[in-house]
């Protein structure tokens, strides 16, 4: 990750030819690393091989990126009307893909619209197969390629100059964990336009890509705290972010997601062949914790010979799941599903006929399926940790150690199962709420 920011850094100075040399050079230095590490400790040596080669030219890149990042910027427009008429969101993803990211951006540049402020999104396509451009609800969408083998990291090399041509009155960057935030950052520094940044923290199955993220906001510093405002989605995230760039928390504007599912598409009949019913969400990977939920799969049978497990979600790890429902002897209690943007009135349905829904994983900023689980007046079963560790606080979830056992972890989940249903809560934050705040904030940005 480091030599590709260099690369990026380099073609954005105007010195390509060096920036490739880098890239080179660190790939040398990976390969060899790699070989000399796996010929002497197998494949725990070719890991500890290429994690230090990622140390060493992590040294060497950072200092770069902050200095590059530190250079005197340009100076910001001068105060106007502090109306804001075309903001440029510039995300990692967009629909159709899903994740917490892409549904945030998109229905807050789905309101903002609706309140006449154009908004053009700036987004990645790792798989070519997506329109350049085109309008969505009111929403201008323009995609640049990205080199999909890197996964989520997502390299568009085409991205700063899309970002140079936009005209617009704002900017705003959504996500800080990849390679989008660096190359924006440094595509604004000839700007004068107003930014703003939402961090949109989260976990990572790489326990390599967690570490490294420290590092990376570090790296990041200069560009972050520059900006206009710089917001969190959870309380939780804004003590973070204040440490991590050591700046004043008043700094950081705390907007909390909407909570909000449309109408079920079917009347939420429960099914006589799961009771009860168990909903573990998020995207398939190790970190969302649905290997948890599944062995505790077993203590819950002891108890309610009938439960059934729905694990919903898309993403790499559902065969080593599937492989652990058969080995565990659960697999014919455990069914997948996933709903992509346009049914989510269905995963209204399956919530709706839940009895129970869980989130154990290892990092949430803000869990948008959790509260909106627990707005439907379901029982929520949560990892004590990061943003997850809120809803328990507000009494909209329950909260279990990860620390605890598979066995403990089921035993949690049949005493929350024998107890009464929660009510529905008064109120959650709204979508419409969170696109207010954010035009109070675009009007500050560009004016005070």
């Amino acid at each position: 990750m480091a030599k590709l920011h260099a690369v990026a850094l380099a073609r954005l100075r105007g010195r390509l030819a060096p920036g490739v040399a880098l890239l080179v050079a660190g790939g040398g230095l990976e390969l060899g690393l790699v070989a000399l590490g796996g010929l002497r400790g197998g494949v725990t040596g070719a890991a500890a091989g290429w994690t230090a080669a990622i140390a060493v030219e992590g040294a060497v890149m950072v200092p770069l990126i902050r200095r590059a990042l530190r250079q005197s910027p340009a100076p910001r427009q001068p105060p106007g009307d502090g109306l804001v008429r075309r903001v440029l969101m510039v995300t990692p993803r967009y629909h159709p893909f899903t994740g917490g990211i892409e549904t945030h951006v998109h229905e807050l540049a789905a309101r903002l619209a609706a309140r006449g402020i154009q908004v053009c999104v700036l987004t990645t396509d790792p798989t070519g197969r997506l329109p350049r451009r085109e309008v969505a609800g009111g929403v201008e969408i323009r995609r640049c390629p990205a080199w999909g083998w890197l996964g989520d990291v997502a390299l568009a090399p085409s991205l700063p100059g899309a970002l140079a041509a936009e005209d617009c009155d704002m900017v705003h960057l959504q996500g800080v964990h990849t390679l989008v935030a660096p190359l924006a950052l440094l595509a604004l520094r000839g700007r004068t336009v107003p930014l703003v940044v939402t961090f949109h923290s989260g976990g990572h199955t790489s326990r390599l890509r967690s570490a490294l993220r420290p590092l990376q906001w570090r790296a990041l510093r200069p560009g972050l705290t520059a900006a206009d405002g710089m917001v969190a989605v959870s309380e939780f995230e804004a003590t973070l972010f204040a440490r991590a760039l050591g700046v004043l928390r008043a700094r950081i504007t705390v907007i909390p997601n909407g909570f909000e599912l449309p109408p079920s598409t079917e009347p939420p009949d429960p099914d006589p062949d799961a009771s009860p019913l168990l909903v573990s969400i998020g995207r398939l990977e190790r970190y969302k914790g649905h290997h948890r939920v599944i062995g505790a799969l077993g203590t819950v049978l002891r108890a309610h010979p009938r439960a059934q497990l729905q694990v919903v979600g898309t993403g790499p790890y559902e065969r080593p799941l599937r492989r652990l429902a058969a080995d565990l002897a659960v697999a014919d209690r455990v069914r997948f599903a996933s709903f992509p943007p346009g049914e989510r009135g269905e995963l209204r349905s399956l919530l709706e006929r839940a009895d129970l829904v869980a989130l154990l994983s290892e990092y949430e900023a803000h869990p948008v399926a959790a509260a909106e689980a627990a707005g439907l007046g379901r029982r929520v079963l949560v990892a004590d940790n990061s943003g997850l560790r809120e809803l328990a606080d507000r009494g909209l979830a329950t909260a279990v150690s990860l620390r605890r056992s598979d066995q403990e972890v089921g035993q949690a989940m049949v005493d929350l199962l024998g107890r009464p249903a929660p009510p529905r809560p008064e109120a959650l934050a709204s979508w419409d709420a969170c696109a207010d705040r954010h035009v109070e904030l675009y009007r500050c940005a560009s004016s005070c």
